[in-house]
């Protein structure tokens, strides 16, 4: 298959965790994405993952994971990590790079502050030490939403507070279709998964993030909020911070050299 891409799962406490793999490196790169996985997760997407990441083909095989299918509520990001880390053990992998993005930055610091034994580089990516107030604001009108089963108003909030306004004013034509796509059977794992948000805090252990790190914000965030992103890169030790003027949460979707970025801190 085109660049080995495959997908795979491993049994985690009577359910499965899904992910899909591609590349053909030494070197890996694992990647935990944000609140949308609990709506989808990777699972038939691993072409669809590699356009982003053909610079990493050659010295990589990268790993996108999702959280485990079956979600239960209450569960918090703390065993989500867990669950990455029995995951990656399953499959034989350690010392491999990790980027978190968003709530997948969440899952990643605790990684790195229990398992440090797993965890070679990190990449915090548009994401927060803490539950802020934007955070919460957000996470708990994307519940309300998701509560009613208002899969249009859910992807139009998430596009408006993402989204520069140049990138803003070529999808919102797109708007009307958006109630139609998607849309999962239930939000129950997505729930579960945003109700783990408003618990997080790891702001009291970020000194024990010993990886080297490289945190990466957009200076317009209106999902995580601005200051984020600095109180990682002062709480982790010679961590390396990099934001993006004009750009939102999104950073990751529209930096054209954030992919780039990465590559070379890894390849440091």
């Amino acid at each position: 298959m085109l660049w080995n891409a495959c997908e795979g799962s491993v049994p985690i406490g009577g359910t499965t965790m899904r992910y899909v793999a591609f590349g053909r490196g030494d070197q890996r790169l694992v990647i935990l994405p944000g609140l949308s996985d609990g709506l989808a997760t990777v699972r038939g997407k691993a072409l669809l993952l590699v356009p982003p990441y053909r610079r990493f083909l050659d010295r990589f095989t990268v790993y996108v994971f999702s959280r485990r299918d079956q979600l239960p509520m209450g569960y918090t990001i703390r065993q989500m990590a867990h669950d990455q880390a029995t995951a990656l053990e399953a499959l034989g992998i350690r010392d491999t790079h990790v980027m978190g993005v968003s709530q997948g930055g969440m899952i990643a610091q605790y990684l790195a502050i229990d398992r440090p034994d797993l965890v070679e580089k990190l990449v915090l990516a548009v994401t927060a030490p803490n539950v802020n107030e934007t955070v919460r604001a957000r996470v708990e009108s994307w519940i309300a939403m998701a509560t009613v089963g208002d899969h249009k108003a859910l992807m139009v909030d998430t596009a408006e507070h993402s989204y520069s306004p140049a990138r803003l004013a070529k999808y919102r034509a797109a708007y009307p279709l958006l109630g139609l796509v998607g849309k999962p059977r239930s939000y129950e794992r997505f729930l579960a998964n945003a109700a783990a948000i408003l618990d997080f805090d790891a702001t009291s252990e970020l000194q024990r993030i010993c990886a080297p790190t490289l945190v990466l914000a957009g200076a317009n965030d209106r999902i995580v909020g601005t200051e984020a992103a600095a109180q990682l890169h002062q709480a982790i030790a010679g961590s390396r911070l990099h934001v993006y003027p004009g750009l939102g949460h999104a950073a990751y979707e529209e930096a054209p050299d954030f992919n780039d970025r990465v590559f070379s801190f890894l390849e440091e």
